[in-house]
């Protein structure tokens, strides 16, 4: 659908704004912060299971998805305003998860009508968790090493293997996965297949991280079993499907959100535990300077998310600019938490107790767990790489000289 503009998105804001004051449930106003708990895995009840209900029947939880598979049909002009009026009316968007941002984007490039048909709509409808079946203990970011192998049963597959850090797994209820179909090829070896949770084969065992929390767990497969139209792709094709996958992958966490735009701004809570000089500004000079520079920084990474997602309107095919966005949020994200944590002082580094406030706690769990982004969804060093391969056009420096 074409962006519309002028007195048409006029319209449809109203339209937009006119259903959302309708329809979500006015106990849940304003706890913007409830996605965040839910995507950790809580379960939504009550009002917050209506809110998904009732945005899952819209579409509007994926607005530019395909209105014949649930979606909304939109414009991305118009999911833009869906956004904004969201933020405006102080909620969360309660469609999200690795379905929504990564697998549910790649089966509509790659899976065939009746896949689409069996996953996408549960996708829209929030009614399903997925996990990510991807680095293994000797493949990790030499992906294409894995070893988990799908081999054909008849009328099935059946799979034996190891996965690490699959988020989310002991809440899925389905895995995408890559596994290895011919062990005399490489990346030419690998497949796509999906990959039901809930069967004897499986075993999910989190880790417990730093932070005191477990997104990562180990899964283990044994006689997993895949049913022959689960594999996307063809046999053996796997590998560009995977490698889609990760461009929205990285899409998704280059996002401004990931960044640290929305919420109390660092000034706002700078102010608060470091107080103002008599001109009414931060009264550390040193630090307003650090911020000032950080928030440039983060304005500037909005912009350039913006920009790019202008510039591949239209463009189906992959694009390294998302390599380029995954380690400029990064960057922003980990800044924005080191100064948190540095605003707060010692209130910043309590863990538990009466003594320390709940987003006190958070931010020192936040600037914890904030170190992992350096690595997942693709190393720091990864991205760098492919910027420079394939955006600009640099040699491969490992080749001899």
């Amino acid at each position: 659908m074409a962006d519309f503009g002028g007195a048409d998105l006029d319209a449809f804001r109203a339209e937009a704004r006119e259903w959302l004051e309708a329809n979500l449930p006015a106990s849940i106003r304003g706890d913007a912060a409830a996605g965040m708990r839910f995507m950790g895995g809580e379960k939504p009840e009550g009002d917050h299971l209506l809110w998904r209900q009732r945005m899952g029947e819209k579409g509007w939880g994926v607005p530019t998805w395909p209105a014949a598979y649930g979606g909304g049909g939109l414009s991305p002009a118009q999911a833009r305003i869906i956004n904004q009026e969201i933020e405006r009316i102080g909620t969360y968007n309660p469609i999200f998860g690795m379905g929504v941002s990564m697998f549910g984007p790649t089966l509509l490039e790659y899976g065939t009508e009746a896949q689409k048909q069996r996953h996408i709509p549960a996708i829209v409808k929030g009614e399903l968790r997925w996990c990510q079946g991807y680095s293994e203990p000797g493949a990790g970011s030499d992906l294409a090493s894995l070893q988990t192998k799908c081999e054909d049963a008849g009328d099935h597959w059946r799979i034996n293997g190891q996965k690490i850090w699959t988020s989310g797994a002991q809440h899925a209820d389905w895995c995408f996965c890559l596994v290895r179909t011919d062990t005399s090829k490489k990346h030419e070896g690998i497949s796509f297949v999906l990959i039901n949770m809930h069967q004897p084969g499986v075993e999910v065992r989190p880790i417990r991280l730093i932070a005191g929390s477990s997104p990562f767990c180990e899964t283990f497969f044994t006689d997993a079993r895949a049913e022959k139209d689960d594999m996307v792709g063809p046999l053996n094709g796997g590998w560009t499907v995977g490698k889609r996958l990760l461009q929205h992958e990285r899409s998704g966490q280059g996002g401004s959100r990931m960044a640290g735009a929305g919420g109390p701004t660092l000034q706002d809570i700078a102010k608060r535990y470091i107080g103002e000089d008599a001109q009414g500004r931060l009264a550390d000079p040193d630090l307003r300077m650090r911020l000032a520079r950080h928030q440039i920084d983060q304005r500037a990474h909005v912009l350039t998310v913006a920009r790019a997602a202008a510039e591949a309107k239209g463009n189906v095919d992959p694009s390294a600019t998302t390599s380029v966005m995954k380690n400029s949020s990064t960057w922003v994200g980990q800044e924005r938490a080191e100064l948190l944590v540095e605003i707060m002082g010692h209130q910043g580094l309590g863990w538990s107790g009466d003594d320390f406030q709940k987003d006190e706690i958070e931010a020192v769990r936040g600037w914890l767990s904030g170190k992992a982004w350096t690595i997942f969804g693709g190393s720091q060093e990864i991205q760098s790489n492919i910027v420079s391969k394939r955006i600009l056009g640099l040699p491969d420096t490992t080749q001899a000289t």
